[in-house]
This record gives C-alpha cells, sequence and structure tokens, in this order.
C-alpha cells in the first residue's frame, strides 16, 4: 500500500485537490471551476452542497489516476477566507456561501454604532466593510435568518465538517471574520453584541496542521476514507509557506482572483498602529504559522484583469499567451500619451472595472497595460504605507495564476523590490498537503518548522494537471 497526503485549495476561481507522497513529491492535481453563480452588482454566491460535491467529484478523479491499492493518509484544507456557512444544529446551512467579493453587508456595517466603527479597526486589525464576515452576519440577520443556535464556518472549515471532521474555526481564517480581538484571538464582545448572538457562533479554535478527526463520508473514495482531517488555513499565507516565503523581510505577492501582499510579523502590532492600517485597508492577523502574525494588503487586480479579458473575449490559455505576447511587445508603460487610456477599481473596497479611453490608437494590449500599471499603483500606495510600520522589504515573491504572464511580472518588477518567482505552480494546494503531513508526523515533538523543511525540500516540481472541468 502506498500512502499519500492531500491538499485542497478552495479557491475563489477553481477548486484543485494535489495528492503528494509523504516527503513531498507532487503525483497529481485535479481542478475544477468553484460553482459560483454570478448574481447582479457584484454578487456571487454558491450552494454549501456543491462546493461539497466538486470535493467529491475531485477525490474520484484522483482515485482513478492513483495505482491501485493507495491511502490518503492526512488531507489538509485550505482556501478563500471571510466566506462560509452559516450551520444550524442538524449542519443545514441557512443560506448559499456568499463570495468574500460579495458587496452584500455593506449597508449593515455601515450602520453599526459608530463606536463599534471607531474600535473595529484597531480591536480586528480589518477594515469597516463588507469583505469582513461580520457583514455578511448581519445581511443574513437583517434578511431574516435567526442567528441563535447557528455556528458561522469559513468555506475551508465547512468542508472540514462536511466529510467528517467537527466544526472547528482555525485561526488565520477565524481571525479575518471581523468577530475576534486580534490581541488574544479571543471572541470580541462588542462584535458578538452587534449582532445579537454569543460566542456560539464561532466554533473552537484550532491552529492550521492540528488534525481534527477523519473522512468518514461514504460518498469519498475508500482510499481517502478514514484521513485525519486538518484545515490548513488562509490561502494566500498557506501558499506563502509552500514556496518558502516566511521571512520578515520578504514580501509575498499571490497574484490570483486577489492580488495579497503579505508581510511576516514576529509577533503583534499594538492597537494604534492595526488602527492606522486598518484605515488604509491593510490587514493585521494571525499567520498559519505558530506564534506570527501577518500583514495582508489585498487588492482585485486580479478580478479586474479576468474582466478585461472577458471583454476582450479571451477565455483560454493560447488567447491569455498571445495577449501576453503583443502587450511584451508594447512599452512597458503603453504607447499612448498619458491618459489615452486609464483604468481603475482595483482597490480592495472596489473591484468595479471602469475604463476611461480619450484616445485612438487603442488595442487588446494598451488596454491590459492601462491595467497592469493601474495594479501597480495601488500596490505601490500599499508598500508605503506599510513601511511606515515596520522595516521595509528587500526581495519579493510572485506566485499565483496571474505570475505566469511575463507582462504581469514585468509590471510589478516596477514596484517591488528584487521580484523572483515562485516554482509552485498550485501553491496552495501543496501548502495544505503540507499541512497534513504535518498532521500525521511520525512524533508529536516533532516541530512545523522541521517537518515543512523536509516537505518542502522533497518538491520536484509541478505534477502534470488535469484539464479543468467546468
Amino acid at each position: 500500500m502506498t500512502d499519500y497526503v492531500a491538499g485542497l485549495d478552495m479557491g475563489s476561481t477553481s477548486i484543485k485537490l494535489l495528492v503528494a507522497t509523504l516527503e513531498g513529491a507532487e503525483v497529481l492535481v485535479v481542478s475544477r471551476r468553484s460553482p459560483w453563480t454570478n448574481l447582479e452588482g457584484g454578487r456571487a454566491e454558491m450552494p454549501l452542497d456543491r462546493a461539497v460535491d466538486v470535493v467529491r467529484e475531485l477525490a474520484a478523479e484522483a482515485d482513478r489516476a492513483l495505482a491501485a491499492g493507495y491511502r490518503i493518509r492526512a488531507l489538509g484544507i485550505s482556501g478563500m477566507a471571510e466566506a462560509g456557512a452559516l450551520l444550524d444544529a442538524a449542519d443545514r446551512p441557512a443560506a448559499p456561501v456568499m463570495a468574500w467579493f460579495d458587496p452584500r453587508g455593506a449597508a449593515q456595517i455601515a450602520a453599526t454604532p459608530e463606536e463599534f466603527r471607531a474600535e473595529f479597526p484597531g480591536r480586528t486589525g480589518l477594515p469597516v466593510g463588507p469583505l469582513a464576515s461580520i457583514s455578511k452576519l448581519l445581511h443574513l440577520r437583517d434578511s431574516g435568518i435567526d442567528l441563535a443556535g447557528k455556528t458561522f464556518l469559513n468555506v475551508p472549515e465547512s468542508i472540514v465538517r462536511a466529510l467528517g471532521g467537527p466544526r472547528v474555526a482555525e485561526y488565520s481564517l477565524v481571525s479575518r471574520t471581523g468577530l475576534i480581538d486580534q490581541d488574544d484571538s479571543s471572541p470580541w464582545d462588542a462584535a458578538l453584541a452587534v449582532l445579537g448572538t454569543d460566542d456560539a457562533v464561532l466554533a473552537e479554535r484550532v491552529s492550521a496542521g492540528t488534525g481534527v478527526g477523519e473522512i468518514t463520508d461514504e460518498r469519498m473514495p475508500e482510499g481517502f476514507r478514514g484521513a485525519v482531517l486538518t484545515v490548513a488555513g488562509h490561502d494566500h499565507l498557506v501558499s506563502a509557506v509552500a514556496a518558502g516565503a516566511t521571512d520578515s523581510g520578504q514580501i509575498y505577492d499571490s497574484m490570483g482572483t486577489a492580488e495579497a501582499l503579505v508581510r511576516v510579523l514576529d509577533g503583534p502590532l499594538p492597537f494604534a498602529a492595526r488602527e492606522r492600517l486598518a484605515l488604509a485597508g491593510i490587514n493585521t492577523v494571525r499567520h498559519v504559522l505558530p506564534g506570527k502574525r501577518v500583514l495582508l494588503a489585498g487588492t482585485k487586480s486580479g478580478l479586474l484583469m479576468r474582466r478585461v479579458l472577458q471583454l476582450l473575449g479571451i477565455g483560454d490559455e493560447a488567447g491569455r499567451a498571445a495577449l501576453d505576447a503583443r502587450v511584451m511587445a508594447t512599452p512597458t508603460s503603453g504607447a499612448l500619451a498619458h491618459g489615452g487610456i486609464s483604468v481603475d477599481g482595483a482597490r480592495n473596497d472596489d473591484g468595479v472595472l471602469k475604463i476611461t479611453a480619450d484616445s485612438d490608437g487603442l488595442s487588446p494590449a494598451e488596454l491590459f497595460t492601462a491595467t497592469l500599471l493601474h495594479g501597480n499603483d495601488v500596490c505601490a500606495e500599499l508598500m508605503t504605507i506599510m513601511d511606515r510600520e515596520v522595516a521595509a522589504p528587500t526581495s519579493t515573491l510572485l506566485t499565483g495564476g496571474w505570475a505566469g504572464m511575463a507582462s504581469v511580472v514585468r509590471a510589478r518588477e516596477l514596484v517591488l523590490p528584487a521580484v523572483t518567482v515562485s516554482t509552485h505552480d498550485e501553491g496552495t494546494a501543496y501548502g495544505a498537503a503540507l499541512f497534513a503531513a504535518y498532521a500525521v508526523r511520525p512524533t508529536t515533538s516533532d516541530t512545523f518548522e522541521a517537518v515543512a523543511a523536509a516537505f518542502l525540500a522533497g518538491h520536484s516540481g509541478s505534477a502534470a494537471p488535469t484539464k479543468e472541468r467546468n
């Protein structure tokens, strides 16, 4: 019997399952589109049971590809924060999962008491706005859903529960709900009072890599059943660990649907610093690494780039590669006069693609260049603000789906220090597999650092992914 570990990435664009050896060598990757239903006004949602079905489909595909007699020892689950399911006592979701970028809840969080909103940034390390999970919970409450007796689980935690694990709240995920005091990671009473509920809305807090039960779901393949379950944590942070970006002197730029600028902190920042950063849109929250905190500055650059490709009718890798080549043949700042074409909307509190064209000579390459330059401007603003609070980084590790485009790398080299590109094509799923390996380490005395060093040393490049299916 061959033993493996697996990592699951519950991503905004796609859901990926990666299987690796216990030594860290990738074996296979399978993928499906995330099953969102897109609604008007930037809203998006998916039924939790459909997300669980996609996970089962991926496990079945992996089962067919693996040699007979295999066993998955552990499954680590990472993915998006803020989005999740509100479960009743029978594990029935009260509503579909709203995407992290869904604007619902903006009016409700803005209508909370002024003193609560004033304390929110420094207490939670998060900006006041619709991204934090509390805003979505307020929206559900005002839609007529009774929060009493219900528990909110982020998407990765919800999948753990659906596969047979208990209800748990991993620190890096729960710290992005707006319900946690960042000083000690305890429930914030003022937030619970605003919701009109108690701390039962939060599950038991656990660290990333903690074994929390086993897969008992009978719809999972036999080789997966009995695997230890663990919540690996917030996707951007997990992929940073997989890439080895754990030094406070680095900036980790993860470019997916969301672009995340990640800076590791060796300890918590004081209330006043968290407040200043949050007011500028920068999060100060728990890391997946033991004892660490993190600055996380998000942009919606990836979302805007995706929408530009859609406007241009580009929906496959060949079209994307052809556009990339045309952009690389264009001057870095474009060939048009300044202001000939401009883009806006990448700030994390926005996400609405706005194009201003005030010139002839327009082309797809010029539009994409303008989108990249706008993303640069937003990144530069965030870097300047972070550098006021902590020492400036000396290097950058760029990763994520957009990092495969030479034009994207060239653009970010204009505003970020010493850029290199990660060799991990599926950093989040691979990092989740690393946390799975930690959950079943031979002895509990093995530190996470030791397990990670050995596992990452076994990375032998990217496994050949299967064709993504809708």
